[in-house]
């Protein structure tokens, strides 16, 4: 359930914006500099939100004239650096800000905008059409560490009863550039496998152990790509992607979540694992929901966040982006724009936290 009709009085505050600001465009453009027309809202971070960022930005613009808002895919960590240094407005994130982030810029928000998950896809043609190969946290660790190094390990066929699993080398995809989809990923093999938590960790880049042809890849989009030329290979990339990684010939997981259950990252495992965290949310709405309690639950699930500085250069630059991220956690949480990425809506509690941190920019 949304809360309706939270940015109605914003809409029409900016309508009047019109006439003295023009119009613009939208697109995968770099992000508009810093102390550009109020009416130009520059984003940048990412590439898992991009899709529905880019679809949200040129719908807004639609219905607000006024007001354009520039888009660009550049990862998550580059999404945080430029709200951080006023060189974007709109930093957006599959990961909340670190206890260091906010030292160094306290006035910085994390402002979920919709529900994104994670899929995991693999390159093995040799598998039949509607198998789903499983795999748990401390297998895909063993994959990323080298130590696992073909698809009919043991430890894999002990996961997959039943499934002619083929002799070919294991080869791990990772992303070459900060991102939040591998905060993501690595928060899900730490929560699952302690031995990875206690040697490498997890965050937006973390130091991924050197294995024998594996591959680096920038974006999701370049993930699902290096996947799709690359047998034998397993990777993680966001929702978002996934037709795309469908369409490539891949295969897609099923993942094993805290209950020893394995899932695929559909509406309703997505909405079920995001179910258990809604009451524990915080005000500031920090929170990981990866590997989460419910039963039939998909084990990464995660809020999409705007990075917001409180503290914007102007009433009207603070009165423009006020409104549209509450068109977006409102209008742009419907079905029409989220289905298409594979995205759920905010839940009611959410978006009247959400609600709550908007206003506080000023």
């Amino acid at each position: 359930m949304l809360v309706a009709g939270v940015a109605g009085a914003f809409l029409a505050a900016l309508a009047a914006l019109t006439a003295a600001c023009g119009s613009g465009t939208t697109g995968a453009d770099p992000p508009a500099a810093a102390g550009a027309s109020p009416a130009a809202l520059s984003e940048t971070g990412s590439t898992l939100l991009y899709p529905l960022m880019r679809d949200w930005a040129t719908a807004y613009h639609q219905q607000v004239p006024a007001v354009s808002v520039s888009t660009a895919a550049t990862g998550s960590s580059a999404g945080i650096a430029a709200a951080s240094a006023g060189k974007a407005d709109i930093g957006t994130s599959d990961a909340y800000l670190s206890s260091g982030d906010l030292v160094e810029n306290p006035a910085l928000l994390n402002i979920p905008l919709a529900i994104s998950a994670q899929q995991v896809d693999y390159n093995l043609p040799q598998v039949g059409a509607g198998t789903h190969v499983r795999l748990d946290g401390q297998v895909l660790a063993r994959m990323y560490q080298g130590t696992i190094t073909a698809w009919d390990d043991p430890a894999i066929a002990a996961l997959n009863p039943g499934v002619r699993l083929p002799a070919v080398r294991v080869v791990p995809v990772h992303r070459s550039d900060g991102a939040g989809d591998t905060f993501l990923f690595s928060s899900y093999l730490s929560t699952q496998d302690p031995a990875w938590n206690t040697a490498i960790g997890y965050g937006t880049t973390v130091a991924w152990p050197a294995v024998a042809g594996a591959v680096a890849a920038h974006g999701n989009s370049g993930v699902v790509s290096a996947c799709q030329q690359t047998s034998g290979c397993v990777a993680y990339a966001g929702i978002s992607y996934l037709s795309a990684a469908l369409a490539d010939g891949l295969g897609e997981a099923e993942l094993a979540n805290a209950a020893g259950q394995f899932e695929l990252p559909t509406a309703a495992t997505i909405s079920a694992s995001v179910a258990a965290f809604v009451s524990s949310t915080p005000p500031n709405e920090t929170i990981s929901m990866v590997d989460g309690p419910a039963a039939d639950g998909y084990p990464i699930v995660n809020y999409e966040y705007a990075i917001v500085s409180t503290r914007q250069p102007s009433p009207a630059k603070a009165q423009a982006l006020q409104a549209f991220l509450k068109w977006v956690i409102t209008t742009g949480n419907s079905a029409v724009y989220l289905d298409t990425v594979r995205f759920r809506p905010l839940p009611a509690d959410v978006v009247t936290l959400a609600v709550q941190q908007i206003d506080r920019i000023g």
